[in-house]
């Protein structure tokens, strides 16, 4: 009977609570309902990555680099040296060959062309290809040679820019502006009476002026140096009629050796 009133009781109990809305289900462990619950904290955000800042790379100033490589050298040596690292030009990149120069250094005249073509970039010589052969034709008249024994006949080459430029192209004016100062001092450690300008980018680059068709047949000034414009022997392949203008700079330079003029 006690199992019975017991189990009656029970049920009594439980309608009863079901009546005042007691409808969830009771857990084991017992619930105190005036306890205060705290929310859990939330995990702060992570913060936002700062972009780094950009790495600025100084801009170089690669005329005043190659002045300070050119003005340091004390020999032609040094010089050659200097310029052959200087990479800052871009026409290094494309070159199979550095090209200085070629003569002896103590020649009377120096000739100043544009730069190496494909030939000259093959050897590592300036004026080595067909126009080459032509200058050598050319101041063969007048009695000058890139290999003689005697200074007093001799010739000494360059180019405003030892690399060859990409498709025989003319070389940009900023290519011409920061192989500039290894020409003069190029010019200032041969030391030549004479100097002759051949074409347009050699006038362009040390006389800032082009337009050979103006600027030949007259005299300039180079680094304190007596200076003549004359046609490019590779323009004069494309133009033999206009040989006869360049044989008659080679008179007026030939003349001035000679001091007749």
């Amino acid at each position: 009977m006690d199992g019975e009133f017991d189990r009656n009781a029970m049920l009594a109990a439980l309608a009863w609570q079901v009546e005042l809305g007691a409808v969830d289900a009771i857990g084991d462990a017992p619930v105190n309902r005036f306890e205060v619950k705290t929310e859990p904290k939330a995990r702060p955000a992570a913060a936002a990555p700062v972009p780094h800042a950009p790495v600025v790379t100084p801009e170089v100033d690669a005329v005043a680099e190659a002045r300070a490589l050119a003005a340091a050298a004390g020999t032609l040596e040094a010089l050659a040296a200097a310029q052959e690292s200087f990479n800052l030009c871009e026409l290094k990149r494309g070159a199979r060959n550095f090209v200085f120069a070629d003569g002896r250094p103590e020649a009377r005249v120096m000739v100043i062309g544009e730069g190496p073509g494909a030939e000259e970039d093959a050897q590592g010589k300036p004026f080595v290809g067909r126009s080459g052969q032509l200058l050598d034709r050319m101041f063969a008249a007048i009695g000058l040679s890139r290999d003689a024994a005697e200074a007093e006949a001799a010739l000494y080459i360059t180019n405003v820019v030892p690399w060859r430029p990409p498709q025989n192209r003319d070389p940009e004016p900023e290519e011409l502006a920061m192989m500039r100062p290894f020409v003069e001092r190029h010019i200032a450690l041969a030391a030549p009476e004479l100097i002759v300008l051949m074409g347009n980018a050699a006038c362009g680059s040390l006389l800032g002026k082009r337009g050979i068709t103006r600027l030949r047949g007259s005299w300039h000034e180079v680094a304190g140096v007596p200076a003549m414009p004359m046609f490019h022997p590779s323009f004069l392949l494309r133009q033999p009629e206009m040989k006869r203008h360049a044989w008659a700079d080679l008179l007026t330079v030939k003349a001035r050796l000679d001091g007749r003029s």
